[in-house]
């Protein structure tokens, strides 16, 4: 079994905040390498919309992560924050309008589009379809690679969170193309790439409506926080394909001890989507396909 922190702000200023991800970290007995040079964070960006809408990660949240990680380290590695261009989204434009290259500023890190590194080719079977991505080399040569999602409904997998969020760090602009066999997609990019931290902004989330909920949550597995997310969402985590997928191809665990609040407290504070909201579903559904 894995470990999943479930921590809840009390405010969503710095410090509470701030306080609140060093627990998340602590409840997992998660400690940095002290001789690391190269971090990466992938936050999830994928449109220009505003993260107050509950659909991109904080900038804020990133900072404060920043903050967290330079303090904990004692050596001073460098700093990327990662994401390639998609569909209907270009880096140079959503990390100016999204606030990361206000961030990037205040705290030195360097803004990095995947799309413009690069990369090598590789192939991948997931469950016998081979599967082919765009590695950027700067993801093989670092030494942390730090996954911060958001929790989302998405119709066509389920929901969308530390899994689905590396599937942007394949450089290939046109994501669309992997669509028709997106769950297999989301599993083999995560055969290639292995995320060492998994830490979910669930400061702001979406479901039904936008709701400011101060949750962080924190792993070291994306399969288990994808299955706490699942039961979050009040789905069945074995009715999730991405999931099965994950548990056949030994990509982490599907069962999990969670640490911190209890799973029925956040699942009963998030903003659920009602089961028969066929219009939610359907405009979720096809925002991603466009993005993606």
């Amino acid at each position: 079994m894995s470990l999943v922190s479930l921590c809840l702000a009390k405010q969503t200023d710095y410090l509470n905040i701030r306080e609140t991800v060093e627990k998340s970290l602590d409840l997992i007995n998660f400690n940095f390498k002290n001789d690391v040079d190269k971090i990466l964070i992938k936050p999830n960006l994928n449109y220009y919309w505003d993260y107050s809408t509950g659909y991109t990660t904080d900038p804020n949240f990133v900072g404060i992560l920043i903050d967290v990680i330079r303090e904990r380290i004692t050596s001073d590695p460098y700093i990327y924050i990662i994401e390639s261009d998609a569909s209907a989204m270009k880096c140079k434009y959503a990390f100016k309008i999204l606030g990361y290259e206000k961030l990037s500023i205040e705290k030195n890190v360097t803004l990095v589009n995947l799309s413009e590194q690069k990369t090598e080719k590789k192939i991948v079977e997931v469950l016998g379809k081979k599967l082919t991505y765009f590695i950027p080399n700067i993801i093989q040569n670092s030494d942390v690679l730090i996954n911060v999602p958001k929790i989302k409904y998405m119709k066509d997998v389920k929901l969308t969170c530390a899994l689905k969020n590396i599937f942007g760090c394949n450089s290939y602009q046109k994501k669309y193309v992997y669509h028709k066999n997106l769950n297999k997609a989301i599993i083999g990019i995560n055969k290639l790439i292995k995320t060492d931290l998994v830490i979910v902004d669930g400061i702001i989330v979406r479901g039904v409506n936008t709701k400011k909920l101060g949750l962080v949550m924190a792993s070291e597995d994306p399969v288990a926080v994808d299955s706490v997310a699942a039961n979050i969402l009040d789905l069945n985590p074995k009715s999730v394909e991405c999931l099965d997928f994950s548990l056949k191809e030994k990509l982490g665990n599907t069962s999990y001890i969670t640490k911190g609040e209890t799973l029925e407290t956040v699942k009963r504070m998030f903003p659920k989507k009602e089961i028969n909201n066929k219009i939610y579903e359907f405009l979720i559904s096809n925002y991603m396909k466009v993005l993606r």
